[in-house]
């Protein structure tokens, strides 16, 4: 039994110094790592020397004042538990005797740690206190706990947790504690609802678990008390500052408190970098004079935060409202104004309105302006301005501005109560008003005397109406009217908007036998209306005009005579007739020009255009020629006018064929689309000549053996209408008809070859003449002819070739050598 617990322990301390030889212990030659708290059999081996050498005397292990450590037959044993929270590790020092010399090395045990440690809180009675305002996830206390086990394992990693609050009001779910660092905190409804009325106490139910907070861990409870208190931390009251106040600067305006834990502050705001800081004590002062008109208010936002950058609480606002100092003079909107005002405008009539503007304080008196007008140019006369001290409102001031002059340069001044002022300059123009009517300088222009013939844009005359009003004004401006004597349009006029000269000019062509004197009424009016005063006989004119008379040519009704005759129609006939008159009421001659062939004839006083000879459209279609009109007592005056005569088409033509189709032929078998294009030719017009109709006599042969197919208006296609026609010349008749009504014809006859031909489509033999239809026996008799002169051709070549070549050639020669034959 002892051998066997021996064995036992053997195996146990072996498989000790695998396991624990690779733990971490430092500093030693031989490192050793065993776990706490061994509930095993004792003694307890621990692990094999393996450094010691054979021959080794007297081995001992020093080091170790409780006599836990033994060292037998190289075995490092321990005689009781290791508790690594009384002692984490031994330094043991093993000595032995070698050649009578001791040596000796040390044996470092590290005793591995167990969860053997309940956590516990450092503090018995934990408490804190949490302001009013403080944010959600802001820790405002933090609670701390302890474990004995080893710090770098997870025995004594600690996680902490909220088991339960007391009273749960207003919410049972106000606190929050941090698992790992045990800060404690307000909830989202624990920062919106905390009331110290309500509740000013909680008591909260926390746990530590070691191991991570895994299941199988230790734990402790623990009470927190949490008082709520109110806080100092609120919105100041808004500050009034005055603008531009004298230092010295920095000028402290208000104070803001934290009063919970230690908080750092800073601004936030529209406002210029450093215009506005805040102390570590809230203090928040202004560094630099302020500027109403720059910024009259500023809010500014009061940000504080822990030391580590969190934001404690929400900010709070300040606002700062800047008073008004008179620091600005009135200014005017622009440095210079213009205006008009009418030169019949009475006495306080308004022109214009100037209004300052001054950045003061618009609550305040400092912002009221007065107005003053300081100068005139030119300066006389005076006092024919005014301006209201009050509004601004500039008016005329004298009785009226008629004489005075077209321009007038104002000096107004804007001053407020302290004196500050400033000034623009007013630009007033005069406008004239139209209170003169224009005059002419005489009632009665002419008698001007025109030629008949003279040129459309001829200047007759030139009057002027003067008008007294400013020169270039619209109330200057003259509009003239023919009011009588115009009816036709015979004259226009012409203003010159410089001067206002009027020039009568003629826009169409005179007659003196129509009308010989003219008696216009002109009348002058200005583009505006008549302010004062009325137009009358001294604004109307006459002017006479008397047209001479002048020997005019004669003139023709038309430019161009357009006539139409039917070919071959009889001569003498009047074609057309050329109509013409003299204004003067001289007889008229008349004679033709481009005739060259003398086709026609003209009636010398008549005008009778007619016929010499018949016309033929097939010579020449048309006709152009001018016929001359000569004044009969002036031969220097003269018209003339072109006569185009157009010969209408007469169906006098038949249709023809054309071409030469004798040496054409067919083939006969019949060859698929082999066919004689005929050509065809009308001389009419293509009223009459139009499509050409080929027709087949109506004769059964002749349409069972051929056909006629139409390929245009002109051409056509001439085949076999079988597929065998035995080879002969024949004669083929058809008919060619024009499509007028009534048609002409033409009868042909036409002859045509057919005969057989080769595989290239030549003719192999010709056909007789049409004698009627071969017998058999003359067919035999010329077969046997042929034959008999063929063979005796065949002879005569033999025979010479006989003589030609004595020595028979070898029959390769044979081959070679081609035949020759003479006939």
């Amino acid at each position: 039994m002892a051998d066997r617990e021996a064995t036992t322990m053997l195996i146990i301390a072996l498989i000790l110094v695998i396991i624990y030889t690779i733990a971490p212990c430092s500093g030693a030659n031989v490192k050793i790592g065993v776990p706490e708290n061994y509930d095993g059999i004792f003694p307890w081996y621990l692990a094999k020397l393996r450094n010691l050498p054979g021959n080794y005397t007297d081995l001992t292990v020093t080091g170790d004042d409780e006599g836990i450590f033994g060292v037998e037959a190289q075995l490092l044993y321990a005689l009781k538990p290791l508790d690594r929270e009384k002692q984490p590790s031994y330094s043991l020092q093993v000595s032995f005797i070698t050649s009578e010399h001791r040596q000796s090395f040390t044996v470092e045990v590290c005793v591995n740690d167990k969860n053997d440690n309940v956590p516990t809180f450092i503090e018995e009675s934990m408490r804190g206190s949490v302001q009013l305002g403080l944010l959600k996830g802001i820790p405002f206390m933090q609670v701390d706990a302890l474990d004995r086990d080893d710090r770098n394992t997870a025995h004594a990693e600690l996680r902490f947790s909220l088991i339960e609050q007391t009273p749960r009001i207003p919410s049972s779910q106000m606190f929050f504690i941090n698992s790992i660092t045990g800060e404690v905190s307000l909830t989202e409804e624990g920062a919106s609802t905390l009331d110290p009325e309500m509740c000013g106490r909680y008591k909260l139910l926390v746990m530590v678990k070691d191991m991570a907070g895994k299941a199988n861990a230790f734990f402790t409870n623990g009470i927190v008390t949490v008082e709520v208190t109110g806080n100092t931390w609120a919105s100041p009251d808004p500050v009034r500052l005055q603008e531009n106040l004298p230092g010295p600067y920095p000028i402290p305006i208000s104070q803001v408190k934290w009063s919970g834990s230690q908080a750092e502050y800073s601004l936030e705001g529209e406002f210029p970098e450093m215009l506005f800081t805040i102390s570590r004590e809230g203090v928040i002062y202004l560094n630099a004079p302020l500027d109403r008109e720059t910024q009259d208010q500023f809010q500014i936002s009061i940000v504080v935060e822990r030391p580590d950058g969190r934001e404690i609480a929400k900010p709070v606002e300040l606002r700062v409202m800047v008073g008004d100092a008179n620091d600005n003079r009135p200014t005017f909107p622009q440095a210079q104004y213009h205006t008009v005002v009418k030169e019949l405008a009475a006495r306080g009539t308004e022109i214009l309105t100037v209004q300052a503007a001054d950045n003061d304080d618009p609550k305040t008196d400092n912002v009221r302006i007065f107005y003053r007008l300081v100068g005139q140019i030119p300066e006389s006369p005076r006092a024919l301005f005014r301006v209201d001290r009050d509004s601004g409102v500039i008016s005329v001031q004298a009785d009226s501005m008629e004489g005075t002059a077209p321009q007038y340069t104002l000096t107004i001044t804007a001053e407020d109560a302290k004196g500050l002022n400033s000034s623009c300059t007013v630009v007033v123009t005069v406008q004239d008003e139209n209170n003169n009517p224009p005059v002419f300088s005489q009632h009665e222009y002419g008698p001007f005397h025109i030629p008949e013939d003279a040129l459309v844009g001829t200047t007759i005359t030139a009057v002027l109406a003067g008008d007294a009003d400013v020169r270039g004004g619209d109330s200057w401006q003259v509009d003239y009217r023919l009011e009588s004597g115009n009816e036709e349009e015979v004259f226009t006029f012409v203003t010159d908007k410089q001067t206002n000269e009027v020039s009568l000019i003629l826009s169409k062509v005179l007659d003196f036998e129509r009308e010989s004197e003219y008696i216009l009424v002109l009348s002058a009016q200005n583009p505006v209306a008549l302010v004062r005063g009325r137009y009358g006989p001294a604004s109307t004119a006459t002017v006479s005009i008397y047209v001479d008379d002048v020997n005019e040519g004669p003139i023709l009704s038309q430019s161009h005579y357009e006539v139409t005759v039917r070919e071959g129609e009889e001569p003498g006939r009047v074609i057309a007739t050329i109509r013409g008159y003299d204004p003067d009421s001289h007889p008229i001659r008349y004679s033709l020009q481009g005739d060259t062939k003398k086709y026609f004839s003209i009636g010398k006083y008549s005008g009778e255009l007619k016929t010499v000879q018949a016309l033929d459209r097939e010579e020449n279609s048309t006709y152009t020629m001018e016929v001359i009109a000569v004044d009969g007592r002036n031969s220097s005056l003269s018209a003339s006018t072109l006569v185009t005569v157009q010969i209408l088409d007469v169906n006098d033509n038949s249709p023809v064929l054309v071409g030469d189709y004798s040496w054409k032929y067919l083939c006969t078998p019949r060859w698929e689309d082999q066919a004689l294009v005929l050509a065809s030719r009308d001389s009419d017009g293509p009223q009459h000549g139009g499509r050409l109709n080929f027709s087949l006599r109506s004769d059964a042969t002749v349409r069972r053996n051929w056909k006629l197919t139409p390929i245009n208006d002109t051409h056509t296609n001439l085949s076999l209408n079988i597929p065998y026609l035995a080879p002969e010349v024949y004669t083929v008749p058809f008919t060619i008809s024009d499509s007028s009504s009534p048609p002409r014809s033409t009868f042909i006859n036409l002859p045509v070859t057919v005969c057989p031909c080769n595989v290239r489509g030549n003719c192999k033999m010709a056909a007789k003449q049409l004698q009627g239809m071969p017998t058999i026996q003359s067919a035999v008799g010329i077969l046997l002819g042929t034959f008999a002169v063929i063979g005796t051709i065949l002879i005569v070549v033999f025979v010479r070739l006989s003589y030609k070549n004595p020595n028979q050639p070898s029959k390769t020669n044979q081959e070679r050598v081609p035949l020759k034959i003479s006939i």
